[in-house]
């Protein structure tokens, strides 16, 4: 499924590029980095909005702060193919907290999941007691991260 690419000049992209750093910049802060008044500022922002290029604004939290001291990657092959079973195991992939994204893969894998617990235990109750409990699931592969030496970026705009 490919989408329509939008049209942005160097003032969208300086705006793209300025949100991402600081999704609560006000349009009076966004003039001043875009040498435009507040109102077009405003109105750019708006525009990139309602056109989905600016998909919403979150906080972004400290896992650690939180008691999720283990993030993890976890691949995982189902048995079966097809829609039935996509839309069944994508139900679980939403009624898991720990899981907070997925992707569906080319390869070996079917799915890559990022996962964070607070511990170990919580990982292996996840693995075991969710993923490979579920009759689609025939294999799991987990990968703990030690360290995240590059922290998510934000995405390379023009």
């Amino acid at each position: 499924m490919q989408e329509t690419r939008i049209s942005l000049d160097r003032t969208d992209i300086a705006l793209l590029a300025a949100l991402q750093k600081n999704g609560q910049a006000t349009a009076q802060e966004l003039s001043a980095t875009l040498n435009l008044s507040p109102s077009q500022a405003g109105r750019r922002r708006q525009r990139l909005e309602e056109a989905g290029v600016i998909a919403g604004y979150r906080a972004r939290l400290d896992p650690g702060k939180l008691g999720l001291a283990v993030q993890a990657f976890v691949q995982v092959q189902l048995a079966r193919h097809g829609a039935e079973q996509s839309r069944d195991f994508a139900r679980l992939l939403r009624t898991r907290a720990e899981i907070v994204s997925a992707w569906t893969m080319t390869g070996e894998a079917d799915y890559l999941l990022r996962v964070y617990c607070e511990d170990l235990p919580g990982l292996n109750r996840l693995i075991h007691e969710v993923l490979l409990a579920h009759p689609l699931v025939s294999r799991v592969h987990s990968q703990i991260v030690m360290d995240q030496p590059k922290p998510d970026a934000p995405l390379p705009v023009g």
